[in-house]
């Protein structure tokens, strides 16, 4: 025997909307000022991210720049304490250079005037003298070489004197005394042969009275001139130092 199936009597009754237009436009409008209102929140809160970003980024770029200023004004402290230093060293530099300057013509006389009685006859010695000092140095200078065998003193220091006038180191007169009459041709021989003299000429020879007896000095001075290997350049080699 076969069951009945019963079918609910409303699935087939249609529906009808009974809900005013007016309400469903005023849901529709409060749905999209809702949607409306949560895309302004989401905006306004983009914003105030990037707004605290900024913000943030500028406190610690302002963080940096103090971080910095306060540095150099550390390293200006520093430097300000220096300066005294700074100036004594330029000061130190400038005395150097200006010593190096007045000290350019300096020579050793001591060993001078005893490499020239070195070479004087017995018994003569250098009693005076009358020097100029030249100019200082513009170039490296060279000691003159002795003169060969076949060539005079005389000639060789003619040359030397012609080929280097402007690089004289001393010029004047040397005033030699001796108990005796001397030869003074030789001893004028001898005396050019010295290192760094470049020319020495006969000027004049005198004789005086020794006290109350009756021996007697002679005097010859001699015209003189002395190149410029005579200086030291210490003074020139300190500055550059």
């Amino acid at each position: 025997m076969k069951r009945a199936t019963l079918t609910p009597a409303t699935a087939g009754i249609p529906r009808v909307n009974l809900m005013p237009r007016a309400e469903t436009e005023r849901r529709e409008r409060a749905a999209l000022a809702v949607r409306w209102g949560i895309g302004l929140l989401g905006a306004l809160l983009v914003v105030a991210l990037l707004a605290g970003g900024a913000f943030w980024l500028k406190w610690n770029a302002d963080q940096r720049l103090a971080g910095e200023q306060a540095r150099t004004a550390g390293l200006l402290t520093d430097l300000a304490a220096l300066s005294e230093v700074s100036r004594a060293i330029g000061m130190s530099a400038e005395l150097e250079t200006f010593r190096a300057d007045a000290m350019a013509s300096d020579l050793k006389w001591s060993e001078l005037f005893a490499s020239l009685e070195e070479a004087l006859p017995a018994g003569v010695v250098v009693t005076g003298f009358d020097l100029t000092v030249g100019a200082a140095p513009t170039m490296p200078v060279v000691a003159a070489e002795a003169p060969a065998g076949g060539e005079s003193a005389g000639e060789n220091a003619g040359t030397a004197t012609a080929a280097g006038a402007a690089e004289l180191a001393l010029a004047g007169t040397l005033e030699l005394r001796s108990p005796t009459a001397i030869d003074v041709a030789p001893a004028v021989r001898a005396l050019r042969d010295v290192a760094g003299v470049a020319q020495v000429d006969p000027l004049e020879m005198t004789t005086e009275q020794v006290g109350d007896s009756d021996a007697r000095s002679y005097i010859y001075r001699l015209r003189t001139t002395f190149d410029q290997t005579l200086y030291t350049g210490a003074y020139a080699e300190e500055a550059l130092g």
